[in-house]
């Protein structure tokens, strides 16, 4: 889909790989990497209200970073969120482009009560604006979230005379998301991963990035959306 202005994706949902990647390379920590991405996050949420994007996703943390990975760069990647999402809650650009924010994944399990403080005070300030909407996906893995989903269906049977595509959705995490029109993943690394919104990506345009997430700058998330403008210009032709 697109929402009219130029052929603009409505929903762009981005997995920003290759932080840990960036830092090996340059001999620094992981975490060192993570502050480059929660960096460049602030800016291409920026980029995106500059360019008229009413829907943009970030796939923050999977349920393994935050179960697999070192204590260490765990500890630092939850300082980096607090310090990032307290920020971000406060900005004028969210403000006055009245962004509504949701969080979709099991951060509320995974979280310290600080870190839960904050994100929850950022969705009180936000959740009556309806302009635009940026969500982040945090402690999530696709699989886990369509298996839940099936299993809130078989709790619900009896509320329904079949499955259909709209039961589906409504047991999702992402109900009230729109379908992700456009794709892109940075980090060089053509691929899905952990079944990432694997029913509203169904029909998506795909992006891949050779960059790594700190590298991804505004100007490459432009190119990027116009290369979107070209492919459905084609329509298939």
């Amino acid at each position: 889909m697109a929402n009219g202005k130029d052929n603009l994706p409505i929903h762009v949902a981005i997995i920003p790989d290759g932080n840990r990647r960036w830092a090996s390379a340059r001999g620094m920590q992981p975490w060192e990497g993570h502050e480059e991405g929660a960096k460049i996050t602030e800016r291409l949420v920026r980029k995106a209200l500059d360019l008229g994007v009413t829907h943009l996703s970030f796939w923050g943390s999977s349920l393994d970073n935050l179960t697999k990975r070192p204590f260490d760069e765990k500890r630092a990647l939850l300082d980096i969120y607090e310090r990032y999402f307290k920020k971000l809650m406060e900005s004028e650009d969210i403000h006055q482009n009245e962004v509504h924010i949701n969080l979709i994944g099991r951060w509320e399990e995974q979280f310290p009560e600080s870190l839960k403080k904050v994100l929850r005070d950022g969705l009180e300030k936000t959740r009556h604006y309806q302009k635009r909407f940026l969500n982040f996906f945090l402690a999530y893995n696709g699989d886990d979230e369509m298996l839940e989903a099936v299993r809130r269906i078989v709790r619900r049977a009896n509320e329904y005379t079949e499955i259909t595509a709209g039961v589906i959705k409504e047991n999702l995490l992402t109900r009230e998301l729109p379908p992700v029109d456009y794709l892109i993943r940075t980090g060089g690394e053509p691929h899905l991963s952990a079944g990432f919104m694997m029913w509203d990506t169904a029909n998506s345009q795909l992006y891949f990035s050779d960059k790594n997430f700190p590298d991804f700058n505004e100007q490459d998330f432009e190119a990027a959306i116009e290369e979107y403008k070209e492919r459905g210009r084609r329509l298939g032709q």
